[in-house]
């Protein structure tokens, strides 16, 4: 099958290489970012452009009707491993925060004292399951394996990116691998997802965006009235 000429092989090569380039990109600017720790982040445009790339590739993934290539994706899945199911996936999307905490709990210190931390968690993870919720209720799309008209956008991977994000903030000064590591345990969310037969491409693809950018709204938005500022850390 082609659409406008372009091949269905090469268009599912295409969105991968995408997704995969935008995850290792953000991991790359967010240690980047990090040679300079300020006591409030500050927002610039350039930060938005891969949570609003992600977005852009879920939206033009989920295309319409019965052709879309997120469908295309999904008889792939039904093709090679019709079978496959895991439970992980529910607990996984948490997992950064519990390292997160973790880390902070073992004495590895972060970026910002617990009070503004739980504050910046909260404000996030409102901002993104309002935002899922009502995608949810007004684009009413029919799951893969048909069970209920929720499936856009990922409420699972928009979980997992948001506590990626937090994860990422508040260690990539200590540790400069950690953005890479926390983005490439939420992309197995959503990796998960699709394998379950519980979300298309597409899903996954907008719930990474929002999960990402909630929470960098959260950091963005965040006064710091509570407790001290963020903690100014020195490269390792």
């Amino acid at each position: 099958m082609q659409y406008c000429g372009i091949t269905k092989h090469h268009m599912k090569k295409w969105f991968l290489f995408l997704f995969c380039t935008s995850i290792i990109s953000l991991g790359h600017a967010q240690t980047r970012d990090s040679i300079f720790v300020r006591p409030y982040p500050s927002f610039t445009v350039r930060q938005l452009s891969l949570p609003l790339t992600l977005a852009v590739l879920g939206i033009a993934a989920n295309g319409n009707g019965r052709e879309s290539f997120k469908k295309e994706v999904a008889e792939e899945r039904e093709e090679h491993m019709p079978r496959f199911h895991t439970s992980i996936d529910n607990y996984l999307q948490f997992a950064p925060l519990a390292i997160a905490y973790g880390l902070d709990a073992a004495g590895v210190k972060s970026k910002t004292d617990l009070l503004n931390r739980s504050a910046i968690l909260v404000k996030g993870e409102l901002l993104m399951m309002g935002s899922v919720s009502i995608l949810k209720k007004y684009t009413h799309q029919l799951r893969p394996d048909g069970s209920t008209y929720n499936s856009f956008p990922s409420g699972h991977t928009a979980q997992a990116f948001a506590a990626a994000t937090l994860l990422s903030e508040e260690y990539k000064d200590r540790l400069p691998w950690m953005p890479y590591a926390a983005y490439g345990l939420a992309s197995s969310v959503g990796m998960l997802r699709m394998a379950n037969n519980r979300h298309y491409i597409s899903d996954v693809l907008l719930g990474a965006g929002i999960g990402i950018l909630s929470m960098k709204v959260a950091y963005w938005t965040h006064q710091y009235k509570w407790g001290k500022h963020s903690t100014h850390l020195e490269n390792p």
